[in-house]
């Protein structure tokens, strides 16, 4: 499904492409955390332009983009819908029975949709620019030092690597079994929603049979090469922080300063 991003690479030579995988992700958790600040025009202008910087840089078509607003439409809708029905502080601008519509509710709505839309730019730009196995790895590396809790990091870097590596496989999945539905009649678009809900059933049924059946032959797999867990092992792929690195994360501790002085 063309609409599906998690879990897609797009390779490339950029400098985006060529950061640390643990730089990018750090770097996506102090941007959403920036985010949060930005609650007025000057802030969001501000972060939609490191946005179009960095889709720039990365050197991505737009349509990536396009595609990931699409998975995204009603959530973002529904959001901003019932922030901008539900703040009743400011100047009435218009009402509706009980539906009101302040300044101050647009204003938020606004808020929110720029926020929604920054999160799923930046989570984007992630996902194209990493391979699966090379986050999965950043995620491992960051969550070493929480061994001594008991976290274990190799287990959650492992699954990490394995839920994206298959969410495409799994859309794929999807979209076949669908045809096969539609090939023996059945339309997923007639009905009331209850029907519409009870025309998905022939779906997750082989859907599930299927995963666990590539599950299981996942399992026989490891186990047929000897795997042990994270202990001992040596690593194919080497994880090198280099001078870029730092110097895009000083760059965003800039960035949010810069947003945390400007915000209202």
């Amino acid at each position: 499904m063309n609409s599906m991003i998690l879990g897609r690479y797009v390779p490339g030579n950029s400098v985006l492409h060529r950061m640390d995988p643990r730089a990018k992700l750090l770097g996506l958790f102090l941007l959403i955390y920036i985010l949060f600040w930005a609650n007025n025009g000057m802030t969001n202008i501000l972060l939609f332009l490191l946005a179009f910087s960095l889709i720039f840089i990365a050197k991505i078509p737009l349509r990536f983009f396009i595609n990931g607003f699409k998975s995204m439409v009603f959530i973002i809708a529904f959001t901003t819908f019932f922030q901008l029905f539900a703040s009743t502080d400011g100047t009435l601008l218009f009402q509706f029975h009980f539906f009101k519509i302040t300044d101050l509710g647009l204003v938020r709505a606004g808020v929110i949709f720029c926020r929604f839309i920054l999160i799923v730019v930046f989570s984007t730009i992630l996902t194209l620019t990493t391979t699966p196995l090379s986050l999965a790895d950043a995620v491992e590396k960051l969550l070493t030092p929480f061994k001594l809790i008991k976290v274990p990091a190799h287990e959650i870097g492992l699954m990490l690597s394995m839920s994206l590596r298959f969410v495409p496989t799994l859309m794929d999945d999807t979209q076949r079994i669908m045809n096969a539905q539609r090939a023996r009649g059945v339309d997923f678009g007639e009905g009331n929603l209850l029907q519409k809900i009870r025309s998905f059933i022939p779906i997750l049924i082989p859907l599930f049979a299927s995963s666990l059946k590539r599950a299981d032959a996942l399992a026989i797999a490891m186990e047929a090469r000897g795997y042990k867990g994270g202990e001992g092992r040596s690593r194919y792929r080497q994880l090198k922080w280099k001078l870029v690195d730092s110097l895009a994360i000083c760059f965003l501790f800039l960035v949010g300063y810069l947003i945390f002085i400007l915000k209202s």
